[in-house]
């Protein structure tokens, strides 16, 4: 069942005809859901002369009254460039793709009121966009094969409508990382890079300190894993991680490792542990980590984001 149109003065009726301005798929919804993440903000794009991106609430805006909804917001971008006493009036529509019946959820407030954009508030939207009952309803057909599509209208309306497809990619191909590290008791530089890898359609590779990093030097093993090229994302883009650190166990299948959920950004490019094990430990003969001089430091990534612009 459709939530009820008239609640909190929001209009919601259906259409035959896309967004004019911006389309932006989701593709496994539930497991970008269960990352954790309050809010995931979409690349910028232009309409009506402005840059704008919308933010999604996948488990809904909780501080704007939005639990037991999914939350969509509309955001100007850029407005660094406008004159400081800025302000842009616009009327907007957000949409929901009805997958089964080829139809779009078109959700505006009741009266067609213009918002007003200005350097004290730079988003509108709705924090009960539609329920996440109805969402999650196979019968409504916004969430089909765990997929489901966005979109936005930004007035005065010119057809110049962009994608953005983000995906939640499980079990991705070619997803481990190995760095072999033979002569492991004759290396004597601070640390030491794997060759990158590929994984989604990111770059990423793993840097170890042999005697540990910073507070931890001297007395563990310290290991990350680093995504490579952040600073040439998108700004506001994030790369979502779910991967292990794994020093292998070269007698016995008894591996030392830790499991890491990360949003990674241009502003945090690697993650990972300055006490991975203690030297102590890692030296031990008995233990099994080196052997024949070789120690092998893993990372196997099992779920990865990655996002793709279509025009």
């Amino acid at each position: 069942m459709e939530d009820n149109p008239k609640k909190l003065g929001i209009r919601r009726i259906t259409r035959d005809f896309p967004p004019a301005h911006f389309l932006f798929k989701v593709e496994a919804f539930s497991l970008l859901a269960k990352t954790g993440v309050e809010k995931y903000e979409s690349d910028a794009f232009e309409a009506s002369g402005y840059k704008w991106r919308l933010s999604l609430y996948p488990n809904g805006d909780n501080k704007s009254n939005g639990n037991g909804f999914i939350s969509l917001y509309l955001v100007i971008e850029e407005t660094e460039n406008l004159p400081l006493t800025w302000e842009v009036n616009v009327s907007f529509r957000l949409f929901v793709l009805d997958q089964i019946r080829d139809k779009y959820l078109t959700i505006e407030d009741g009266d067609g009121a213009v918002k007003r954009f200005h350097w004290m508030k730079t988003e509108w939207g709705f924090a009960q966009l539609i329920s996440l009952d109805s969402f999650n309803d196979t019968c409504n057909g916004y969430l089909v094969g765990d997929c489901c599509i966005f979109g936005a209208e930004v007035f005065p309306l010119a057809r110049n409508c962009k994608w953005e497809c983000l995906s939640m990619v499980k079990q991705p191909e070619d997803n481990t990382i190995i760095l072999k590290m033979d002569h492991f008791s004759k290396l004597d530089r601070k640390y030491y890079e794997s060759s990158v890898h590929t994984i989604g359609d990111s770059k990423w590779k793993l840097t170890i300190y042999p005697k540990g990093n910073v507070k931890f030097k001297g007395k563990a093993l310290s290991v990350f894993l680093e995504l490579l090229e952040a600073n040439k994302l998108p700004p506001k883009r994030k790369v979502y991680a779910e991967y292990k650190l794994r020093v292998r166990n070269q007698m016995n299948d008894n591996h030392m490792e830790f499991s890491v959920e990360r949003w990674f950004s241009a502003t945090s490019v690697n993650w990972g542990y300055p006490q991975f094990m203690t030297l102590k430990v890692l030296h031990d003969p008995s233990k099994g980590y080196i052997v024949c001089d070789s120690l092998i430091v893993e990372a196997e990534i099992n779920l990865v984001s990655q996002v793709k612009r279509l025009s």
